[in-house]
């Protein structure tokens, strides 16, 4: 496979598809989808435009996949990003006009279970871009968080290298969206603790892949991931979800694709910061620091295994935690364990 190629990037006045090929939860929560609309318009200049399944929750498949497809076809569309997650996006990936696609490329933002797209257009050769969602992070009660903000907006709209930064404080404590009145006032966030580094003092440069890690199994299941071949010299990035899977969980899921050959041709691995929170999951600060301490625990005990000389880095706020930093997805990264820094290349 060739190294994926970076889509043109839009401009503030342009037309971006707003999308909802994995979950229509913009239906059931328009107040939350009409801000992040209109922060979309205010704070970077852009105008969304909607397809008919954008607000739909339950839309089949194949009608998901023919307004994606339909984004990229549009010669007015300069960028394609989705609402929110889900948990079927594997059954529209199939559906998708893959001439059209590669005839077409745009950049694409989303995360979570939008992992099904980025991988999808990684293996298209088209550079996407893991994070940003109109819901979560447009929708963001309160005020935008401004890490995400910067991030996102130099995703969209340059092409040079970029530091990323260690939150100075974070969250996985989000506001309901069934209260309306809660957009009023920012969600609870936890005083910053910095990255974690493990592993060999050095620089790796390379490209990314990688996602939600709940999703990347399910597409270890299907055969649709790339090849170990395919993979090797990547530098390895993903996160878990709101599902808050267990750490012996991660460990299996980290174990397998060890045993796929997968994890050996990773050089780094970059991991995002453990959710460790949910509505029907009300941990405690102390339970969910013991929560990251254990998922640390399991990565760390399947490199170990697996991929013993990757440098590794915990902790970057790159999933379902706030903030969230945008990463290209084929795109260039350098993980730098000399000088602690990590920078991506937009």
């Amino acid at each position: 496979m060739s190294s994926p190629t970076y889509p043109p990037k839009p401009r503030p006045g342009d037309r971006v598809a707003v999308v909802s090929p994995s979950r229509g939860l913009s239906g059931l929560f328009p107040h939350v989808h009409e801000l992040g609309l209109r922060r979309l318009r205010e704070e970077f200049g852009l105008e969304p435009v909607e397809y008919p399944t954008t607000r739909v929750m339950g839309a089949d498949p194949r009608d998901r996949a023919r307004d994606l497809t339909a984004a990229f076809a549009d010669p007015t569309i300069t960028a394609v990003l989705a609402t929110v997650g889900g948990d079927d996006l594997i059954t529209v990936t199939p559906h998708l006009d893959d001439e059209v696609l590669r005839a077409n490329p745009k950049p694409y933002f989303g995360y979570s279970d939008n992992t099904n797209v980025l991988n999808h257009l990684y293996r298209l050769g088209i550079v996407a871009y893991h994070g940003g969602s109109v819901l979560v992070h447009l929708g963001r009660p309160g005020k935008p968080h401004p890490l995400t903000f910067d991030s996102l907006r130099a995703a969209l709209f340059t092409s040079g290298w970029y530091d990323l930064a260690p939150a100075p404080e974070w969250g996985d404590k989000p506001n309901p969206w069934d209260e309306p009145e809660t957009l009023a006032f920012e969600p609870e966030m936890l005083p910053g603790d910095g990255w974690r580094w493990q592993g060999p003092s050095r620089v790796v440069q390379g490209r990314t892949w990688g996602g939600c890690l709940e999703i990347l199994h399910w597409l270890m299941a299907t055969d649709r991931v790339p090849s170990a071949a395919e993979l090797a010299g990547s530098v390895l990035v993903f996160e878990t979800s709101n599902e808050l899977p267990g750490a012996q969980e991660v460990f299996r899921i980290l174990r397998n694709m060890g045993e796929r050959g997968l994890l050996a041709g990773f050089p780094a691995v970059v991991v995002g910061r453990a959710k460790a929170w949910d509505f029907d999951r009300p941990h405690t600060v102390e339970e969910r620091r013991a929560w990251a301490d254990d998922q640390r625990e399991a990565v760390t005990r399947a490199l170990a295994e697996y991929a013993p000389d990757a440098v590794v880095v915990f902790d970057v706020d790159l999933g379902h935690t706030d903030p969230q930093l945008i990463i290209p997805y084929g795109g260039e990264i350098r993980v730098d364990a000399v000088e602690r820094r990590i920078s991506v290349r937009y």
